[in-house]
């Protein structure tokens, strides 16, 4: 079995567990106290790099990054993200650190509140800011959701290093095909249905996209209200909501080898944010939206409160692939079959805000 290095970003500081031979392990906290909205594991690198985006209620917010696994961590002499003067804006929090493609082994994004895109050339040690977003004309009229205003997903093109794609709360999908120089509202066919326009060019409440392992063109989108998919790299969208207990939820993953399979993670309602039905299920489909199976071996079976949000649903990249979810309640779950059954691995942790994990090795 494969070696897996798995973290778990709460409100209160970072979990690592280390799985050997089927065996896990877990960590003393990092970070303590502070709250880690992401992390990334950068595998392009010999030794993979952890990076993770701290908050501390009495610092602020900042980048770290770790070369030895969590054994230590480095935080630049200088904030790695930080917004030009001349914005008028601060840094609040950041949502995201996604690495690029292998062809640009030291390109990490980061994406922020207030929603902005951010850029490193040196593996996440400093970041700019991508300013033909910042200043999109649509911009004044963002407004913000539930969670703020947010760049809170970053999806580069394998194929396209100048190709990337960014989920924004709540403006919606927009795309680059020039590697930032230029963006277009991506959001055809997703619906909004709490504005007066429910199907708008941008203003949709996105919570997540993963792309597909297979097709680079296919997408998954996980909305408020309404699961879609793309054939088009996100020029539009279908609904694939079809057979699932809720459209309402937060996370969506796509398997990282198999093609057409995807996972989410229903909940009851956007006024009822509890586990659809209020039962603990992962729901798998394997035919790109065309139907849903759930996944329940090994979970708890009676009534359930545990919310998982946006990046709290991930896969690591063995064969079979690991699933792992963590929720509110403070519970780590993770799946070595794709899916088919589930092992508890952490409980009564803080509220888990992200997951994310890697084979080593």
């Amino acid at each position: 079995m494969s070696d897996v290095l798995l973290t778990v970003g709460t409100r209160k500081g970072l979990f690592i567990g280390r799985r050997r031979g089927g065996r896990w392990e877990f960590q003393d906290p990092h970070f303590n106290a502070q709250a880690v909205y992401s992390v990334a594991i950068d595998t392009r690198r010999e030794v993979p790099r952890v990076l993770v985006g701290g908050d501390s209620a009495h610092w602020g917010p900042s980048v770290f990054h770790s070369d030895d696994l969590g054994a230590s961590w480095t935080e630049p002499k200088q904030p790695a993200v930080k917004f030009p003067q001349d914005t008028g804006a601060s840094l609040e929090r950041v949502w995201q650190l996604q690495p690029a493609g292998r062809d640009e082994p030291d390109v990490v994004y980061a994406g922020t509140e207030p929603a902005a895109l951010f850029k490193s050339v040196d593996g996440g040690e400093s970041f700019e800011l991508i300013r033909p977003l910042w200043e999109h004309p649509t911009r004044t009229k963002w407004v913000p959701g539930g969670g703020g205003e947010a760049v809170h997903t970053v999806i580069t093109d394998p194929r396209d290093a100048e190709s990337v794609t960014v989920a924004v709360s709540t403006a919606g999908v927009f795309r680059s095909r020039d590697g930032g120089a230029s963006w277009n509202p991506s959001n055809k066919g997703v619906s909004a249905v709490f504005l007066p326009d429910p199907n708008p060019e941008f203003g949709q409440c996105v919570h997540k996209i993963a792309r597909d392992a297979v097709d680079p063109d296919r997408l998954y989108l996980q909305n408020h209200w309404g699961v879609y998919r793309s054939d088009d790299a996100g020029a539009t969208w279908t609904d694939i909501g079809a057979g699932l207990p809720s459209t309402f939820g937060f996370a969506v993953a796509a398997h990282p080898h198999l093609a057409d399979t995807a996972y989410v993670f229903p909940i009851n309602a956007d006024a009822d944010r509890v586990p659809a039905g209020r039962r603990c299920r992962v729901y798998r489909t394997s035919d790109a939206g065309t139907s849903w199976e759930p996944l329940s071996a090994g979970l708890p079976q009676d009534d359930h409160y545990g919310t998982v949000l946006r990046d709290a649903l991930r896969t690591d990249d063995a064969n079979p692939a690991g699933i792992y979810f963590g929720n509110r309640n403070g519970e780590v779950y993770a799946s070595a079959d794709d899916g088919e059954s589930w092992q508890l691995l952490a409980e009564h942790l803080p509220d888990v805000l992200c997951v994310r994990a890697a084979v080593l090795g």
